[in-house]
């Protein structure tokens, strides 16, 4: 540590100023903000129209920036400023299972078209509700819009609950929002990764912690797909300091070196080599990658020790169709929220989330040695970046952070 008189005059060198106190900077950083928020406010504030990134329900690779007018607020409602979203492989599955598990319903559009949700940060910048000032900043689940309007209920000091009346028997998980400012955690610094790797993290969490509740299946292995994958790697990181699994990770030929570089899974085997994971024990799958011909496959090598089927993405969503040899009866599709309510009622509220959070912090940081984030600016970068990730051709060690 620095002696606080370090800075005193001695003949023997000139004077250097004191250091500034760490608070300054962060007041500067602050104020910074409050001024780029005001612009954007006062910019937003005239405006009659906003725009909303659509796709055609059936054809998730037809999509359209759709202009419309700005509607009016009714009491209790605000209208909030999308600052920033995240979009990744699992904003691909909301929208090829979105009619089956109902991810359409929360950003209804016209005809076919359709809301993909993504997960961001947006500010508060108009408000018909005597609890929630402008100014406040929200994180949790929206449509890739320039604004949208929610309407708060069940408000406490660090959450509320979106109430608009469709929403109102779609998962909790999703109509929750974090109300930052008031978050004693928050770090802005965070909030990057925290749209890109919080929902992911958060599911990775959720499996690790739905195998720990159902006695681990009886399995010491644990088998994930698609192991350069995010949601992957965030099972890894959890799965690797328990001294009770030993977790085997699926690759391509090309994420071959790329995921034994990362040293969280003990194995890492090609979809080439699937003759190498071993057949002698009972093992858990935990697919992310929805790729049915490799799911066969293991099935039908494994036999009687493949314990359960966890399946939760679909990387690989062009091959979901499963194979012939694929187990029915000891494979189930995994919905994080559903287990989220679980624990609740289970702990009461707010202990998983707390639980999940730390995590969450704890494995973002440690993701910042593999990790590169790609930062897109306006609405116009939507399209390009959408069809990037929904072609497969955002590497896996990148993520990508749309900034409006």
């Amino acid at each position: 540590m620095e002696s606080p008189n370090a800075h005193q005059w001695h003949p023997s060198r000139r004077v250097v100023p004191a250091r500034q106190p760490a608070y300054t900077h962060d007041m500067r950083v602050i104020g910074a903000e409050f001024i780029l928020f005001s612009m954007r406010q006062r910019r937003r504030s005239i405006a009659v129209t906003y725009q909303q990134f659509e796709v055609d329900r059936s054809n998730l690779s037809s999509h359209r920036i759709h202009d419309l007018e700005r509607p009016a607020l009714t009491s209790g409602q605000v209208r909030v400023l999308i600052d920033r979203f995240a979009l990744t492989a699992n904003n691909i599955t909301y929208g090829i299972v979105g009619d089956r598990i109902g991810y359409w319903k929360f950003f209804p559009a016209a005809d076919n078209w359709g809301q993909i949700p993504v997960w961001g940060f947006a500010d508060v910048i108009e408000s018909l509700n005597d609890e929630i000032p402008t100014g406040e900043r929200l994180y949790g689940y929206f449509p890739m819009a320039t604004e949208w309007v929610l309407s708060p209920t069940g408000i406490k000091a660090q959450h509320l609950i979106d109430g608009t009346e469709h929403r109102a028997a779609l998962p909790p998980v999703y109509n929750s929002y974090s109300r930052t400012n008031n978050e004693s955690y928050y770090q802005s610094e965070l909030d990057d990764e925290r749209v890109l790797l919080m929902p992911l993290y958060a599911t990775s969490y959720c499996l690790y912690d739905f195998v720990c509740a159902n006695d681990y299946f009886d399995a010491p292995h644990v088998v994930i797909t698609s192991a350069s994958a995010k949601t992957s790697i965030g099972c890894a990181y959890a799965f690797k300091e328990d001294p009770k699994t030993r977790t085997i990770g699926l690759t391509s030929s090309g994420q071959f070196e790329r995921v034994k570089a990362l040293d969280l899974y003990d194995e890492v085997y090609t979809y080439d080599d699937l003759q190498s994971v071993s057949t002698d024990v009972r093992t858990v799958i935990i697919d992310i990658s929805g790729n049915g011909n490799v799911l066969s496959a293991l099935h039908e090598r494994l036999g009687d020790n493949m314990a359960y089927t966890s399946n939760v993405g679909l990387t690989h969503y062009d091959n979901n169709t499963m194979g012939p040899h694929y187990i029915r009866d000891r494979s189930a599709m995994f919905f994080a929220p559903g287990h989220i309510q679980q624990r609740a009622q289970e702990w009461g509220p707010g202990v998983f989330q707390e639980k999940s959070f730390k995590f969450w912090l704890n494995a973002s940081i440690a993701s910042r040695r593999w990790l590169e984030i790609d930062r897109h600016e306006g609405m116009n970068s939507v399209p390009q970046v959408f069809d990037d990730v929904l072609k497969g051709n955002v590497p896996a060690d990148r993520g990508v952070v749309i900034k409006l």
